[in-house]
Order: C-alpha cells, then sequence, then structure tokens
C-alpha cells in the first residue's frame, strides 16, 4: 500500500510503501483489550497506602478522664475523627505481580492498533521532523495549523530535544518513540503523526 509522504508544511511530498505487514493485520478486539489491560496495571506503581488507627504513631494514652470533663469520651488520639488520626478504610499496600506481555502478543497488538489507525485515517506521516535552535512553541503551533490538526501524538525514531522543549506547554501535543510507545494513546489519539525513519524502525520491530 502507497502512503502520502507530507512534510512540515502540510504539503504532499513524495510517497512511500507501507509495511503489509502492519497494514493487512485485522482488529482483534480481545487481543488488544488484554494487551491494554496488561499495560494499565503494569504502569501502576502499587505505592500508595494508608494507615489506620492501628498503624499511626502514638495515641496510647487516654487524651483525658472517662467523665466529668463534660467533654465527648475519647480513648486515642489516632481515632479516625480526629485530626491527624487512622483512616477508617485504610488502603493496605499489596504489591501485585505484573502481568506478562509476550512478545508475539505485543506485536500483533500493536499491528492490530497500527492497522486501524490507518482505516479510520487518523495516521499522519511526515518526512522529518525538524525545530530550529532555540526551540520555540510557535514553531510546534504552526506545524499543527500546517498538518490542519488541534492534537496529536507524535512517533519518532528518537527523542528530539528541540521538539520536546519547544512542545513543553502544548498540552495537545504528546511525544513518543518507537522505544516507549504508549498503546493507550495511540488508541484514543485524534491523529497519530510519524515520520518515515519511525516508520522504517517500527517495521523492522513489528
Amino acid at each position: 500500500m502507497e502512503f502520502q509522504v507530507l512534510n512540515q508544511s502540510g504539503k504532499e511530498d513524495s510517497k512511500m510503501q507501507f509495511p503489509e505487514a502492519i497494514f493487512s493485520e485485522n482488529y482483534n478486539f480481545d487481543l488488544v483489550h488484554q494487551f491494554i489491560s496488561s499495560y494499565i496495571s503494569n504502569s501502576h506503581q502499587n505505592t500508595k497506602g494508608q494507615k489506620n488507627r492501628a498503624a499511626v504513631r502514638g495515641g496510647g494514652r487516654k487524651p483525658w478522664r472517662q467523665k466529668g470533663t463534660g467533654r465527648a469520651r475519647a480513648g486515642t488520639i489516632r481515632s479516625p475523627i480526629w485530626r491527624s488520626g487512622g483512616v477508617t478504610f485504610a488502603h493496605v499496600f499489596k504489591p501485585s505481580k505484573k502481568k506478562k506481555v509476550n512478545k508475539k502478543m505485543y506485536r500483533s497488538a500493536l499491528r492490530s492498533i497500527l492497522s486501524r489507525l490507518v482505516n479510520e485515517e487518523r495516521l499522519i506521516i511526515i518526512n522529518n521532523l525538524e525545530i530550529n535552535e532555540p526551540p520555540k512553541t510557535s514553531e510546534v503551533r504552526n506545524l499543527l495549523l500546517n498538518l490542519n490538526l488541534s492534537k496529536a501524538v507524535f512517533v519518532l525514531h528518537e527523542r528530539n530535544k528541540n521538539f520536546e522543549i519547544a512542545s513543553h506547554n502544548l498540552f495537545e501535543v504528546k511525544i513518543q518513540t518507537i522505544n516507549s510507545i504508549n498503546p493507550l494513546e495511540l488508541i484514543n489519539a485524534d491523529k497519530v503523526v510519524f515520520t518515515v525513519p519511525a516508520i522504517k524502525s517500527l517495521e523492522e520491530v513489528l
């Protein structure tokens, strides 16, 4: 399949042969769902936990005597209704096992996602991505205007420091590399922009 390649001005530059292995892949909903679920689960840090009244330090002494003070009775300052007390239904940290995603499953799921992007005309290929020195946000804004995009995910062959700096303040622009593809962002993206070197590297990986 021949795919139209654009330049940074949004004009037609040349045509390239899109990898047949990706384009011919049928969208496998069950496989992609399993892949995304595993990806999200493995992304959790599992480091957050809360303390119940038993785990909070202190509070061993009764704050005041049971009767005669006129105040409500209290047995510990670590009660959940007290400031700095324990949490009533505390979430206890339990390390979870990582879900395994083997290479065959990973490659097939990625091909399936990319194939859907192509079929839904959400994938754009540009010949190269160059940001002048010093990097300016206006250059990235002009790039989006030239490509007629409001927001997009850019997938590059390798890190582009100038592009990262220039797009740092643009929440509608997300950057990925071939070695750090986020499948969730690809699925949810309005448009995904690949560079020609990224497509060639992707063909080797998948």
